[in-house]
């Protein structure tokens, strides 16, 4: 299609030529001739501009040559345009019903943790409201120290969560979790842990008291097992390994107790554990004592080899 700008081109010298011929003004002839040519060809630019400022509406100027071939491309553009905006537009459309038929609270925040895009779920957790709360920063809305401490470690992972009271409805536990979406965004999820919560601390406490229930009983046994043992000429032979074999099992038995209300206190508020330096030498070896107690007859074979200056930091219990 270049090829016909071309030749228009060679055209209009061609009638310069020929006018110059019959004038003798060569000069002249080709000059206006450039000059009416550059006046029209500026005509045409100019319905192109106008057609380009109307967003395509109306019927692009029609002329052979680069003008068309603009034109044509312009149309391609438009009608990708188009079907590329249609494509992205259906997918944020399947992407908000999708989520917003999630159980948990979905939320789009940008930078310095301004609200994106939430839906429905925020507003019944946290009190979010879309689009009317967009623009506004998560912590304004969601005052709690613990939230602006959690979301400044965005950089540290998504695998963080914080649990903390609804600000709507503080019998309810939100468990908050985060995770990179796009360029500068992150995805904040508040899930209702409130029945996990309930159940986790139900079985705690059954724990604890089943564990002090068996030891007021159990102390009762072994203290009528520790006084037959002291007085081991009361009863023949055959009793006497017996009784010894049921204070060991009671023995047993009280740190089974020990050991459950130990993992009542672990799975408490870990915040407050004091931590210090322990020995891992004499950690390992009062187990290694424990675990020749609990052989017992069955005389089983242990080895212990433990670095001498090992050191961790934690708690004894």
């Amino acid at each position: 299609m270049m090829w016909v700008d071309f030749w228009r081109f060679a055209g209009v010298m061609l009638v310069a030529l020929v006018a110059g011929l019959l004038t003798q003004h060569y000069a002249a002839s080709f000059i206006t001739a450039l000059i009416i040519y550059c006046i029209w060809y500026y005509r045409i630019l100019r319905l192109l501009y106008r057609w380009l400022l109307k967003r395509g509406a109306g019927d692009p100027p029609e002329l052979a040559g680069v003008i068309d071939d603009i034109c044509r491309e312009i149309d391609f553009l438009r009608e990708h345009h188009r079907q590329r905006k249609f494509r992205l537009t259906s997918f944020l459309r399947r992407f908000q019903e999708a989520t917003s038929a999630l159980p948990d609270a979905v939320i789009i925040l940008g930078e310095h943790g301004a609200i994106e895009w939430a839906n429905g779920k925020a507003l019944e957790y946290l009190g979010v409201r879309w689009p009317q709360d967009g623009g506004q920063r998560i912590v304004n809305l969601v005052r709690h120290p613990e939230l602006s401490v959690f979301l400044n470690r965005r950089t540290e992972g998504a695998s963080l969560s914080l649990q903390l009271p609804s600000p709507v409805n503080p019998d309810q536990i939100l468990e908050y979790r985060m995770a990179p979406s796009g360029e500068g965004q992150m995805l904040l999820m508040a899930r209702d842990v409130t029945s996990i919560q309930r159940a986790h601390q139900m079985r705690k406490d059954f724990i604890a008291n089943a564990s002090h229930e068996l030891r007021t009983p159990l102390t009762v046994i072994s203290g009528y097992l520790e006084n037959f043992a002291d007085e081991p000429e009361r009863f023949p032979e055959p009793e006497r390994s017996q009784i010894l074999q049921m204070r060991r099992q009671a023995e047993r038995m009280q740190r089974l107790i020990n050991d459950l209300l130990t993992l009542s206190v672990l799975e408490g508020d870990s915040r407050n554990v004091k931590e210090e330096i322990i020995a891992v030498p004499e950690l390992v070896a009062s187990i290694y004592h424990e675990a020749q107690g609990l052989s017992g007859i069955m005389e089983h074979i242990f080895y212990l080899d433990c670095d001498p200056g090992l050191r961790l930091r934690g708690n004894q219990k």
